[in-house]
């Protein structure tokens, strides 16, 4: 608002911490190494960071060791993009990533991830932006003189109070959705891997499962230790590849605006554009890149609605099968001998029809649909309402820093979608 004061974040006593600029040795256990990809949607996430020894971790922490409230910032790649740790876990800071920390007296520790979102914070990442022949970039000495409108320590609480309880909100989304999601990869599991049925079955102990589905799983093993019955096939006489309909790169970095639909990159949402080549459920597997994890699963997504995908991922839909036992069938399986490239690891089409599949049988795929039919059905509602929540958030935040609604309308918004 016009009566706020306009101080420089180091006036407003956010202070900048840098990293350590080189990169630790990687460990198969240790401490999380959080670099740009670990960045997603705000917050960041562990899984897919590297592990680094303790030494390591006490040397890459004496300079920076993150704290609560503490507000990651990217300063290449994607100059400006910033993400907070909900889960107090003690991790390094990667290269080309700084902390800001605020100190209490001019801004509230817990309102500075929410300041750090306002139009007038992009304005300044416009400002000091430098461009790069790759990348674009933002100098250490340049954020701490970036100027920003500060409100009242206590307008800052009670609009944090509103912010945090969407977020949190958000957070219930997300986790249900991840236990969710776990619950099915425990299923096709225990029915596809283990042969949990089967063996039970075998061994003469009693059904833990419903009699109907319990009575679509043959009663003994054949001589290759798989269910009698059940053939291998495969991966490409179970799915249809769409990837003729991906937009290329150079394209989409032309074309794109901002608009409703989500952009899909090989292992996450990338931006939104106003038009979309997709629709319905698909699932997206890694192409090239970093198309393997650690563990030798592939990167997947589960992904719905309308939305483009760049040519980093494949497109693929079951055939025969659902979508849903695909995913999981995916995420149960070591694509690493079907990758080549040494350099750019890439999984092709022609490796990718090559992968064997088990032939489960219709009846048995759909005892597998309806049990975890309705887990994914619940999944894209928990998904659609955090999109929603999501948007009120950032809706929110520039009206009430413009002071075009004040905190009661806000709530009264909040209200309305949660």
């Amino acid at each position: 608002m016009d009566d706020w004061p306009i101080l420089t974040l180091r006036d407003a006593g956010v202070r900048l911490i840098d990293c350590v600029h080189k990169t630790p040795s990687a460990q198969e256990a240790g401490y999380p190494y959080v670099g740009i990809p670990q960045m997603k949607g705000g917050r960041i996430e562990f899984g897919s960071a590297r592990k680094i020894s303790h030494e390591d971790f006490v040397e890459w922490t004496k300079k920076a060791m993150p704290q609560r409230h503490d507000v990651v910032l990217s300063r290449r790649t994607n100059p400006g993009v910033t993400a907070i740790d909900r889960t107090r876990t003690d991790f390094a800071l990667g290269q080309n990533l700084v902390l800001l920390r605020a100190d209490g007296t001019k801004v509230e520790p817990g309102f500075l991830k929410w300041l750090v979102q306002t139009p007038a914070w992009w304005h300044q990442i416009e400002k000091f932006m430098n461009v790069g022949a790759v990348f674009n970039s933002l100098k250490c000495a340049d954020v701490p003189n970036f100027e920003l409108p500060i409100p009242p320590t206590e307008t800052q609480r009670r609009w944090g109070v509103l912010l945090d309880a969407l977020d949190d909100k958000i957070e219930v989304n997300r986790r249900m959705n991840e236990t969710l999601e776990a619950m099915a990869r425990a299923i096709f599991e225990d029915w596809f891997v283990d042969f949990g049925p089967t063996r039970a079955k075998a061994e003469g102990r009693a059904p833990y499962l419903a009699p109907d589905l319990w009575d679509v799983f043959p009663h003994a093993l054949d001589g290759e230790d798989k269910p009698e019955g059940w053939q291998v096939t495969l991966l490409g006489d179970r799915i249809k590849i769409l990837d003729s309909k991906r937009i290329p790169l150079s394209a989409r970095e032309r074309e794109q605006r901002r608009g409703p639909y989500p952009y899909h990159g090989a292992t996450g949402v990338m931006d939104y554009v106003d038009d979309f080549l997709f629709e319905g459920i698909h699932v997206l597997l890694g192409e090239d890149g970093s198309v393997v994890k650690p563990d030798g699963k592939p990167f997947t997504q589960y992904v719905w609605g309308q939305f483009w995908v760049n040519n980093h991922a494949h497109v693929l839909r079951g055939k025969g099968i659902s979508n849903e036992m695909l995913l999981c069938f995916l995420q149960h399986t070591d694509i690493a001998p079907y990758v080549t490239g040494a350099v750019q690891p890439k999984l092709n089409q022609r490796n990718l029809k090559t992968i064997p599949f088990p032939a489960y049988g219709p009846e048995v795929s759909a005892a597998f649909e309806k049990v975890v039919g309705p887990l994914f059905k619940q999944v894209r509602l928990n998904a659609e309402h955090t999109r929603t929540l999501s948007l009120t958030r950032d809706l929110l935040l520039p009206k009430l820093m413009s002071g075009e609604i004040c905190l009661a309308e806000a709530e009264k918004a909040m209200e309305a979608v949660a």
